[in-house]
């Protein structure tokens, strides 16, 4: 007897789905957005994940060239208004100085729901995580096709340190290249705080970040993927 068409379809498209993930996660890097031209100019989103990692996140773009990573669109959780607050801080200093030469204008500040919150019960969280990944898709796949020219509008490299939400916006790229779509190159940076063991973002982070950097030595100690240019921040 043999079983029953609907079976077939089901195993069959299963098994695609599972070799499609497998190709995505061992060559992370061909769904990636192509490398920009050197005179061109970069779409960067960065996320601010409150308090120590924004103040990282940050710094760490404060030393980028404003005229070539234009526009530039930061990503923060709902709630965090200080995060917001030094992101357009800092657009206005780089505006007021002689080191760029883009207007204050190319920028925007988008929220996202948290993933999960302090001490929150963990049987909510799937519901939580679920709405931040929704919002995480409609900014990185939905947003740029919606706008009617995806070419500017597409996210070319996303910024990364942590914390937890910024899994599910690598979640979101990463349907991206399931679809075949553009897909913005993840670039995390592990926070300064972790000298002698990853953190749990970092963890999950590590093999399917196009770059996974470090800022202590002793973290690459165990022989996985991972670049230290030492202190950064």
């Amino acid at each position: 007897m043999y079983p029953p068409a609907w079976l077939l379809v089901v195993v069959a498209l299963t098994f695609g789905i599972i070799a499609r993930i497998c190709v995505i996660i061992a060559f992370p890097k061909d769904g990636a957005s192509r490398r920009r031209d050197q005179k061109g100019t970069c779409h960067l989103a960065v996320f601010l994940g409150s308090g120590g990692h924004s103040s990282e996140a940050l710094t760490l773009v404060s030393t980028l060239d404003f005229s070539r990573y234009t526009p530039r669109t930061y990503l923060l959780s709902e709630g965090d208004s200080l995060s917001a607050t030094k992101a357009v801080a800092l657009e206005r200093l780089k505006a007021a100085s002689k080191q760029s030469l883009d207007p204050i204008g190319e920028y925007q500040i988008l929220t996202i729901p948290r993933a999960r919150r302090v001490h929150q019960n963990l049987l909510t969280i799937p519901v939580t995580a679920l709405r931040s990944l929704l919002a995480s898709f409609y900014y990185v796949t939905l947003a740029p096709r919606l706008l009617g020219d995806s070419s500017k509008a597409d996210v070319n490299v996303i910024l990364l340190n942590g914390p937890g939400t910024c899994f599910v916006l690598c979640v979101a790229a990463y349907i991206n290249r399931f679809l075949g779509l553009p897909s913005p190159r993840l670039v995390y940076v592990e926070t300064f705080a972790r000298v002698r063991t990853l953190s749990l973002t970092g963890k999950l982070l590590r093999p399917i970040a196009d770059k996974f950097i470090v800022q202590w030595p002793n973290l690459l100690q165990d022989g996985g993927r991972g670049e230290c240019h030492g202190w950064l921040v």
